[in-house]
């Protein structure tokens, strides 16, 4: 049986998550498959964002900044923005999918500390909600 799949959105898919993407992959990636996508895509990750996922031996295979339009979201089982954005018009609203807002610290632009803030708060984020709480089964 197929693994679920999950989908991290925030605002330019360099920073948050890029990192949820790459934790969900780390924590419990024989249970969900993980991926992201930025609602305004830079096209780049930040060099912050992989120097401290290298910091936690998380491994950086595959990771790129991607737009929402490259998913069929309808494939998803779960899509969790992590921005402040409201996704309004980008995410879906009608029950078809189940999304969670789950604001998580913007570090874009800021010092180390700030993405290891936004790291680990996502890595919390990610043990309670897809590595305990959600079931894989349907």
């Amino acid at each position: 049986m197929p693994k679920p799949k999950v989908l991290f959105i925030c605002l330019g898919n360099s920073c948050r998550s890029i990192m949820a993407e790459a934790l969900a992959r780390h924590r419990c990636g024989d249970r969900w498959e993980a991926a992201s996508a930025g609602v305004k895509p830079l096209g780049f990750v930040a060099p912050e964002t992989l120097e401290v996922l290298a910091e936690m031996g998380v491994s950086l295979a595959g990771l790129h900044s991607k737009g929402l339009e490259e998913f069929d979201l309808t494939e998803y089982r779960l899509l969790i923005n992590l921005s402040d954005h409201s996704g309004q018009g980008c995410i879906p609203t009608d029950g078809a999918v189940r999304v969670l807002k789950r604001p998580a610290p913007d570090p874009f632009g800021g010092g180390l500390e700030a993405y290891r803030r936004s790291r680990d708060a996502i890595n919390q984020l990610i043990i309670r909600e897809l590595c305990r709480g959600e079931k894989s089964g349907p």
